[in-house]
C-alpha cells in the first residue's frame, strides 16, 4: 500500500545534503587512500638506494643454515694440484646458468660469455669464476645500486636495475663480468634444455657468477620444510662447477664456520689468493704447493686485464 504523505520542501533539502555529505566522505577516502598508496610506493622504491636499510630478522624463525643464527659468508676453495684442466667445470657452468653461445665469427670476438673460465699459465689451466669479493670495487661504481653484497657475502647483480654502463666491468680486477651485446638465443633443442631456475639475461646488461644461488636457495627451503639444519656434506660440492669436477679440486661452503672443510682448507699453508695486493679480499681461495704461483698468476691477470679493456 502506497504513503499518501507527500515530502516537503525542507524534506528535500536534508536529502540532498545528505547525498552531498556522502560524496564528501567518498572523496576524503579515495583521496587518503590513494595518498597513503602513493607514499608507500615511493618508500618502497627507495628503500634499496638507502645505504643503512636493513631488515629485521626475526629470532625465533628457523633459515635452515648450517649453524642457526651463525653468520654465514659463503666461499669457494679451488686445489690447481687436484685440477687436471678438463673444462668440466666450464660446461656445467654454462649449462647450468643458461648462457648463449655469442657466436664464433670475426665480429663476436670479445663477447663471450664464460661465468668460469680457465686462464693458461705455462703447463696450468686455471679455473677462475666470480672471486665474491669482500671488498669488491665493482659495487662502489655502479649508480644505481645493480651490483651489491648481500647478507650472505655474495656479489650479487639484479638484472632488471642495470642500465648497462659497464662501470662494474672496468672496475673488477679479475675481469669477471661479462655484457650482453646481443638478446640471447639458443637452438631450438637447447630451448627445451634450458634450467627454469635461472633467469635468461636481457639484452645490455652485466651478468656474472653466483655460486649457483638457486641451488643455495633450493637446499635452505628443503632443510626449512624438514625442520632441520644444512649439513656441511650437502654444501660442498654443491655448484654446478663444483659438482662437475671429476677430481673433486673444488669445495665449496661456509667460510664463517670454522668447522667447515671449505673453511679449514682455507686456513692451510698452501692457501692463497689472486692479487692480494689490492686489497679486495676474494671469497675463492687457491691451493699449491708454492705460493711462487700467486706472484705469477697475478703477472698473467694484469696482462689479460690490459687486453680486456683495450677491447672494452
Amino acid at each position: 500500500m502506497k504513503s499518501n504523505i507527500k515530502k516537503g520542501k525542507g524534506d528535500k533539502i536534508s536529502d540532498e545534503g545528505q547525498k552531498l555529505e556522502k560524496r564528501n566522505l567518498k572523496r576524503k577516502f579515495l583521496k587518503t587512500v590513494s595518498g597513503f598508496a602513493i607514499s608507500l610506493g615511493v618508500i618502497s622504491s627507495s628503500l634499496p638506494f638507502l645505504p643503512n636499510f636493513k631488515r629485521k630478522k626475526s629470532g625465533n624463525r628457523k633459515n635452515g643454515n648450517s649453524r642457526e643464527g651463525s653468520k654465514i659468508k659463503w666461499g669457494m676453495v679451488i686445489n690447481l694440484d687436484l685440477c687436471t684442466g678438463c673444462g668440466a667445470c666450464v660446461v656445467a657452468c654454462k649449462i647450468e646458468n643458461n648462457i648463449p653461445i655469442t657466436g664464433y665469427e670475426k665480429k663476436d670476438r670479445g663477447t663471450e660469455i664464460e661465468w668460469m673460465t680457465l686462464i693458461p699459465h705455462e703447463d696450468y689451466l686455471i679455473p677462475i669464476p666470480c672471486l665474491h669479493c669482500d671488498d669488491p670495487p665493482c659495487t662502489k661504481v655502479c649508480p644505481v645500486n645493480a651490483t651489491y653484497i648481500n647478507e650472505e657475502g655474495l656479489v650479487a647483480q639484479i638484472y632488471d636495475r642495470c642500465i648497462g654502463c659497464r662501470y662494474c666491468q672496468v672496475a673488477c680486477p679479475y675481469s669477471r663480468k661479462y655484457f650482453t651485446w646481443e638478446k640471447p638465443e639458443f637452438p631450438e633443442t637447447y630451448v627445451q634444455a634450458l634450467n627454469p631456475d635461472v633467469p635468461v639475461r636481457p639484452k645490455g646488461v652485466v651478468e656474472k657468477c653466483t655460486f649457483c644461488y638457486h641451488r643455495i636457495r633450493k637446499l635452505k627451503e628443503k632443510a626449512r620444510d624438514e625442520g632441520r639444519e644444512i649439513s656441511d656434506e650437502e654444501l660442498r660440492k654443491l655448484p654446478a662447477c663444483a659438482e662437475a669436477c671429476p677430481t673433486g679440486a673444488i669445495t665449496f661452503g661456509n667460510l664463517a664456520d670454522p668447522d667447515s672443510l671449505v673453511s679449514n682448507l682455507a686456513r692451510s699453508p698452501g692457501a692463497f689468493t689472486l692479487l692480494p695486493h689490492l686489497g679486495t679480499k676474494p671469497k675463492v681461495i687457491y691451493l699449491s704447493k708454492s705460493k711462487r704461483i700467486s706472484l705469477e698468476i697475478d703477472k698473467d691477470y694484469e696482462n689479460l686485464q690490459g687486453e680486456k679493456n683495450r677491447e672494452i
